[in-house]
């Protein structure tokens, strides 16, 4: 039987692309693993399946030793993994990305006692597991990439937010304070009524009794339901704008009259591993569409190219043309 050398074990744990049996089996069986695990987490909270509590446990036992596992092998390769960085400083990296913590959260509460709620509350975080069913066909870059576009637009709207229930939250002290004393104790007791009726939740546990307290939360009412509109509305101009870019590049590229150049990411290649912003491209062409897998992505400045990855590169003219 063939030995797996990192580079094979690699490509299999991180890298999934069509004609890979082993990539595409891993991923088929991982999928199964973390749905498995999610599945009985939620079926240990039912008390009719108390009397399979054994089974249960050892079907959570095996899943976790699986992710282990997991979790020992891609720190094993984080190095390939951030080929541009030394091996302890990749595997920091690797620690501290989204799928590290995910991936020792998810492990980390099995190992202690489950009396301890706050550990059982870190069990929650396995869910994120989940996101590796989209995260492997880079679903989840549209997201990310809408974000980090509109993060300037975003954080003005939560600013505004915490103003507000800031705000909001001194106002109803001042409303209430001396009708209901022991409820509204200070400016700051009432940061979960402000957070409650901003975002248009009211729960009704706390609410204003006074005519100048209902005055107030029905002003911060009205505000609420703008103010949570406003990163809405940006988030969804956001993905409309993205999707229209893609449609349109999709478009160009079909267009037999537009200089294109066609790059085929294979094994060896200089761009394997490497993000779109490190790449060295001809001189007057740029980036314009990734395809992975029969998905058509934006090549943002963070995305990292794969085995199996084609690159769409247009000529500048056309850029400037376009926008």
């Amino acid at each position: 039987m063939k030995k797996l050398n990192r580079q094979e074990i690699f490509n299999i744990i991180q890298i999934g692309h069509k004609g890979d049996v082993a990539s595409r089996t891993f991923d088929i069986f991982i999928t199964a693993t973390i749905l498995i695990n999610v599945l009985v987490m939620v079926l240990q909270t039912y008390e009719q399946f108390s009397p399979y509590a054994d089974l249960l446990n050892a079907l959570s036992l095996i899943t976790i030793l699986i992710f282990c596992v997991e979790y020992v092998l891609r720190i094993w390769t984080a190095d390939l993994l951030y080929p541009e960085d030394s091996r302890p400083k990749a595997i920091v990296k690797f620690l501290l990305s989204f799928d590290g913590i995910v991936d020792l959260f998810t492990i980390l509460p099995f190992f202690f006692l489950s009396g301890f709620v706050a550990f059982r509350i870190l069990r929650v975080i396995r869910i994120f597991h989940l996101f590796r069913i989209n995260g492997q066909y880079d679903s989840f870059a549209v997201i990310f990439s809408v974000l980090k576009e509109k993060r300037n637009q975003i954080t003005s709207s939560l600013v505004i937010l915490m103003i507000l229930m800031l705000a909001s939250s001194i106002g109803i002290y001042y409303a209430e304070h001396d009708a209901q004393p022991r409820v509204f104790r200070n400016a700051f007791s009432g940061i979960w009524w402000s957070v409650s009726t901003l975002l248009t939740v009211g729960y009704g546990d706390i609410y204003p009794i006074t005519t100048a307290g209902r005055i107030m939360a029905i002003l911060t009412g009205f505000l609420g339901v703008g103010v949570v509109a406003i990163p809405t509305g940006i988030l969804s101009a956001g993905f409309v704008e993205h999707y229209a870019k893609m449609k349109l590049l999709n478009n160009f590229a079909r267009d037999e009259q537009i200089d294109l150049l066609t790059i085929h990411v294979t094994e060896g290649h200089c761009w394997n591993g490497l993000k779109v912003s490190e790449i060295g491209v001809p001189d007057h062409f740029l980036p314009a569409i990734v395809t992975r897998e029969g998905e058509s992505m934006i090549p943002v400045q963070d995305l990292k190219l794969k085995i199996g990855d084609t690159v769409i590169l247009a000529a500048e003219a056309y850029f400037s043309h376009t926008y």
